[in-house]
Order: structure tokens, then C-alpha cells, then sequence
């Protein structure tokens, strides 16, 4: 049993099950026990549980880093100052191929003021650290940290270069299913075991987990877990909430399920505010795993590089749920101009990557030229990242 669960099994005894919400930002972010949050977790890498595509190959951050010069060569006053934000930098293996890019213009390298990194584990902020040491050290860059984008200090008279790379992803939803009563969401509760004490007796279980019409097979149960998810019996404020964020939701006929992030919503709406209310300029990517439409099930973790049940090994995976980009699409509105979503295959090859392979090729000694083009060759294939991913531009 993980820390992580110990924890989880322990709330659910003594307040009853918890949500997907609960669970994800319990295993993920936890202060002291959680996945990005503890420093001996290999997260990315052959070592880690995942790879990402700014670590497969430098040409992902470097056509990432063109993109946003050309927003600010199209859009902004000349002489304007810069600034950069990224959400959930990893390794800050991108930010370092963006600024590198950026850096080879003149105009930009007298530009550029502060990189802003939104970051909340403080093993992940020294490895960023490292990473970035050396425009750190730039005169007149400033490198620093936030835990939220609220706590972020704009500059309203600079243009905002944002990124947001596997960042939606990892935030907590929740999981709500319609019936003929409304939306009711889908908890977290315990296996019933009626011979351990640290488990709640099946006398003691809420009324939905006894009630025989309530489903107890759910999609994403397990019978090796000590958790599984259960209907609530009725709905409640947050389910009645979610289920009328967005029109779409009131198509779907009864039996439905969708997740549903409002933090993802949120955060959605304030870069929409900070790119382009009260006069402010900006551009801003955002790449992850999804599409425009709710999803009912994708809910899932990786270890080692495969796909495991969520519920395996709370705390010491890492978990995912693919975008709705509609949705944030929907929190933009209002505010910033959103374009997409494109397939990354599409934004990649549209934005010369074939032209940047064959580059660092030729500049490339002889045996290192078949890794580099199979390396990007991996961000575009149509049978995996080329079209898992997507990106929207804002």
C-alpha cells in the first residue's frame, strides 16, 4: 500500500468516497507524497514513466520558439519588451530550445525581460533550474517561479509569449454521468472488506454502495485495487454546476458520462486575460493530448513507459486526461482569439520542420544523422504523437 493510498483509504473511512478531482490532485501533487512531488521519482525518460516530445528532439521547442517570434514580429510595437510564461516547464528542457531560438535575433535578445515559470514541485523547480542556469545569468533577464498563474507579476506594456505543453492534462476533472435526475458524479470509494479494520464494514457504507440499482461496475474499476469508483445516488451542487459549463452537455442523452476540469477552465480564462483583455498583446501555444470534444473515458496512468490501471500504485504514477479544447476554447471567448486545434504532425511539417531535420543533418556527423531524423520523425507519426497531440494557438 503507497503512501498516497494509505491516505486516500483513511479519508474515504472517515468522510466518505471522494471525487476524481480529489484523487488525481491527492496523487500528483500531494505536499510530501506526491508523484511530481518527490524528487526520487524518475518522471521523464527512458528512466522515467514517459517521454515528451521537446525531450525526443530540440526541433520541437526550437519551431515552438519560431512560432511565438513570428507572433511578436507581426503584432507587437517595435522595441516592445518580452516576456515569457510557460505552465508545467518538466525538465524546462522546452523553455531552454525556446530561448535558444529566440535568442538569435538581435532585436529579441534586447527584448526579452523575464521568464516566468509556473511550477508547483520543488524537485521539478531544480531541475528547471539547472536547466536554465545560463539565461539566468543573462544581464537584464529575469528568471523566476510561481505556484499559480494568479501569483504571476505582469507586465502590461510587454508582449506574453505563453506555453502550455502537457500541462492541461495533468489537472484534475471530474467525473459526472447523466441521468433522469440530472448530473451525478462518479466518487471514489474503498472495496468493501468486511476483515480489515482500516476498511469500512459493509454496514458502514453510505447508502449508494448498498443500493442495488447503483452500478458498481464502472469502466474503470479494478480487481486488484482497493479502490473503485461508485454513481452518487443523487446530484449535487458541483455535478448540477459542470453539467451546465457548457451548452454542448445539454445534447447528451441520459446514460452519458464526460470529464469535466474546471481548473483547466479556469486557468483557460486567465491566459485568455492575460494575452489579450484591458489592452494587453500576446500569443500563446497550447500543445497536449485530446481534441475538440468531451471525453468519457481516458482517464489513465503510465509506469514505466505503459499504460496501467489509475488506480495502480496511487502516488507513484503518473496520471492523464486527454483536453477538450472546446472547453477551453469556450473560456477563452471573450477574451483572446483561439486558432485550432491543429494535429502536432500538422504544426510541425506546416512550420518547416523537414527543413530544420535536414539542417542539423548536414551539421551532424555521419552517425548521428538516422537518429535525428528518426527522433522527429516520432513527434510527426499519424500513428501516435503526430495525431495524439494537439495544438492550439491563441
Amino acid at each position: 500500500i503507497t503512501p498516497v493510498e494509505k491516505i486516500l483509504l483513511d479519508t474515504i473511512k472517515a468522510n466518505g468516497p471522494v471525487s476524481f478531482a480529489t484523487y488525481m490532485q491527492m496523487c500528483l501533487s500531494h505536499p510530501t507524497e506526491g508523484y511530481y512531488m518527490k524528487s526520487a521519482n524518475s518522471i521523464f525518460g527512458s528512466r522515467g514513466d514517459f517521454i515528451t516530445s521537446p525531450e525526443i528532439s530540440q526541433v520541437f521547442g526550437e519551431l515552438v520558439g519560431v512560432w511565438l517570434l513570428s507572433q511578436y514580429m507581426q503584432n507587437a510595437a517595435p522595441g516592445t519588451h518580452i516576456q515569457i510564461i510557460e505552465l508545467g516547464p518538466g525538465r524546462g528542457t522546452l523553455m531552454a530550445d525556446v530561448l535558444r531560438t529566440l535568442m538569435q535575433l538581435t532585436p529579441v535578445k534586447s527584448a526579452l525581460r523575464s521568464v516566468l515559470l509556473v511550477e508547483t514541485s520543488p524537485a521539478l523547480r531544480d531541475a528547471q533550474s539547472e536547466v536554465l542556469k545560463q539565461w539566468s545569468e543573462v544581464p537584464g533577464i529575469t528568471v523566476k517561479w510561481h505556484e499559480s498563474l494568479d501569483d504571476v507579476c505582469l507586465d502590461d506594456n510587454a508582449f506574453t509569449m505563453l506555453v502550455a505543453h502537457e500541462f492541461f492534462d495533468a489537472l484534475p476533472f471530474h467525473l459526472l454521468e447523466r441521468s433522469h435526475q440530472g448530473w451525478q458524479e462518479v466518487m471514489i470509494t474503498v472495496d468493501p472488506d468486511t476483515t480489515a479494520k482500516t476498511v469500512l464494514r459493509a454496514s458502514d457504507l453510505p447508502k449508494p454502495l448498498t443500493d442495488p440499482s447503483v452500478d458498481m461496475t464502472l469502466p474503470l474499476s479494478s480487481s486488484r485495487s482497493r479502490l473503485r469508483p461508485v454513481l452518487s445516488s443523487v446530484p449535487s451542487p458541483i455535478s448540477n454546476l459542470l453539467g451546465r459549463s457548457s451548452p454542448r452537455f445539454h445534447e447528451l442523452p441520459v446514460g452519458s458520462r464526460i470529464e469535466v476540469s474546471p481548473a483547466a477552465f479556469r486557468i483557460a480564462q486567465k491566459i485568455g486575460e492575460i494575452i489579450g483583455s484591458l489592452g494587453r498583446k500576446g500569443a500563446g501555444l497550447l500543445v497536449d493530448y485530446g481534441a475538440g470534444h468531451v471525453f468519457d473515458n481516458s482517464f489513465r496512468a503510465f509506469k514505466g513507459h505503459k499504460i496501467v490501471d489509475p488506480f495502480y500504485l496511487p502516488g507513484q504514477c503518473d496520471l492523464t486526461v486527454n483536453v477538450d479544447f472546446t472547453y477551453l476554447s469556450e473560456a477563452l471567448a471573450g477574451t483572446a482569439t483561439r486558432h485550432g486545434p491543429l494535429t502536432q504532425h500538422d504544426f510541425l511539417t506546416r512550420m518547416g520542420m523537414h527543413l530544420r531535420v535536414k539542417k542539423l543533418q548536414d551539421a551532424a556527423r555521419p552517425e548521428r544523422r538516422k537518429s535525428i531524423e528518426d527522433a522527429a520523425n516520432r513527434l510527426v507519426d499519424l500513428m501516435g504523437m503526430g495525431k495524439q497531440y494537439k495544438v492550439m494557438g491563441v
